[in-house]
């Protein structure tokens, strides 16, 4: 095995000394390979404690071969491991701007949610005539690497004393306990309380000493390593409702990590985890800014005197579609002779003769429960009468758009 697979088994192992020394000696015998550097710069990052310094000046030299080489992976990749050595430098500013070079090239990149989080808790208040703020640095460092000095690299000093030892217990402190949990299995789970809310994410082996957790007011983020060398990031953004972020906390057990969160207001009842779209909080202060339909929508469930009304792109304002239904299924009054068959007495008299189509759906339209009702007249009429939904769950969550069959384009007149 050579030195570069022995440095990628240490790697992933979490050997991280050992994984230094071994891309130490890759690279003295190929001096550009940017791979090297990359994984080196990784190694430093997570030795405890890290040589941000060294993880930096690796990334760099990566970052330089790759774009001569115009390799566009690598070059992600450097520049990745440029930013987290910078936000390990506590250069903030600069570490921002290399990941948003980052998401430029590679908008996808998983772990960018997180890190931009980190970012903003960290220059949170910090004026732009601070130090750690200011943005120094170039898209491509100028940086020099003579092939000699390459091979003559070493292991920085604050490291030395890790590079061989063959037990070393700085690396069994970092190495999870057990067999880890592999990316594809990892799950989360919740339920709540009338004062919290309780996360749980079920992931063996994620070590205390290296995983990031980050719980803010609206969301919660953690980021491990993993078995592979890769890391694994997890994040909840936006939560339904806000949350006491000083009052809630994170516990790393060994098969799973648990966040227990306090929710602000109490008493509240979630119905999803995570929101699609923001929710007001109806207090004192913000419900008279909020849009009146969206308050109602809030507020809808609360009231006891009148049925609900829901969102609505209509210029006229929100419908009550509990009065629409009434109204329609409201059977004008018969004129009929006392003993004479018929009258109120059922809905299927109207029904006969006709298109038994129509038929059909007015006797399913009759026979159906309120919620059904609600739900078939919204999504007929809001579609222009290219879809007609039983689902009430679905329909009242927002307008159903227009339809249009196949081959055919819809159009305003």
């Amino acid at each position: 095995m050579d030195q570069a697979a022995k440095g990628a088994a240490a790697l992933n192992s979490k050997k991280f000394s050992a994984a230094v020394s071994h891309y130490t000696d890759a690279i003295a015998v190929h001096s550009e390979a940017v791979d090297y550097y990359i994984k080196r710069s990784t190694a430093y990052t997570r030795i405890s404690p890290p040589d941000h310094q060294a993880a930096l000046s690796d990334a760099e030299i990566a970052l330089s071969l790759a774009s001569k080489r115009g390799k566009r992976e690598l070059i992600i990749q450097a520049q990745l491991r440029r930013a987290i050595a910078l936000f390990g430098n506590e250069r903030y500013g600069d570490s921002k701007q290399c990941f948003e070079w980052v998401k430029k090239m590679d908008d996808k990149e998983k772990s960018l949610k997180i890190w931009e989080m980190k970012l903003e808790a960290k220059l949170k208040g910090m004026g732009e005539e601070d130090e750690k703020a200011t943005v120094t640095v170039k898209q491509y460092p100028d940086v020099e690497v003579p092939v000699a000095q390459i091979a003559e690299k070493k292991v920085s000093s604050t490291a030395a004393e890790k590079v061989k030892p063959t037990a070393s217990t700085t690396e069994q402190a970092t190495a999870p306990a057990g067999v880890q949990t592999p990316a594809s299995k990892i799950r989360h789970e919740w339920y709540q309380t009338q004062d919290t809310v309780v996360v749980s994410l079920f992931a063996k082996g994620v070590p205390k000493d290296t995983a990031t957790i980050e719980i803010q007011e609206r969301s919660l983020a953690i980021s491990f390593p993993l078995a592979t060398g890769s890391d694994y990031d997890f994040f909840l953004d936006p939560l339904f409702r806000k949350i006491d972020a000083p009052g809630s906390t994170a516990k790393v057990m060994s098969t799973k990590v648990e966040f227990t969160l306090k929710k602000k207001p109490a008493g509240e009842m979630w119905p999803n985890l995570e929101s699609h779209m923001p929710v007001p909080d109806m207090t004192t202060e913000e419900s008279g800014s909020a849009p009146e339909e969206i308050k109602r929508a809030v507020l809808a469930e609360q009231s006891t005197n009148s049925g609900p009304s829901y969102p609505t792109s209509s210029k006229s304002g929100p419908k009550d579609w509990d009065k629409v239904a009434s109204e329609l299924t409201r059977k004008p009054k018969k004129d009929k002779k006392e003993g004479e068959p018929g009258g109120d007495d059922g809905l299927d008299d109207d029904f006969e003769g006709g298109d038994p189509v129509n038929g059909f759906f007015q006797s399913l339209y009759s026979r159906a429960d309120p919620d059904t009702r609600r739900a078939m007249m919204k999504s007929y009429q809001e579609s222009n009468g290219t879809a007609l939904s039983t689902n009430w769950s679905e329909v009242g969550k927002g307008k159903v758009e227009t339809q249009p069959p196949e081959g055919m384009e819809a159009k305003r007149w």
